[in-house]
């Protein structure tokens, strides 16, 4: 199941669209942000319905 989020970047602080898969269960990955273009390491929790999400400046 996919799913779309706005999300703040932590370095430009600017809101971004990210797109969520759900049904891979928990993940930490990184994506650039569309503004910026600097990395953002985000951690999404689920259990396939319930979520969150959490983004951090990669050289936290």
């Amino acid at each position: 199941m996919l799913e779309t989020q706005l999300c703040q970047c932590p370095y430009c602080g600017e809101r971004v669209e990210v797109l969520l898969d759900l049904s891979a269960g928990d993940q930490s990955y990184v994506e650039d942000c569309s503004v910026c273009c600097r990395p953002i390491q985000f951690e999404l929790r689920t259990d396939g319905v319930d979520w969150s999400l959490e983004a951090h400046r990669e050289d936290d």
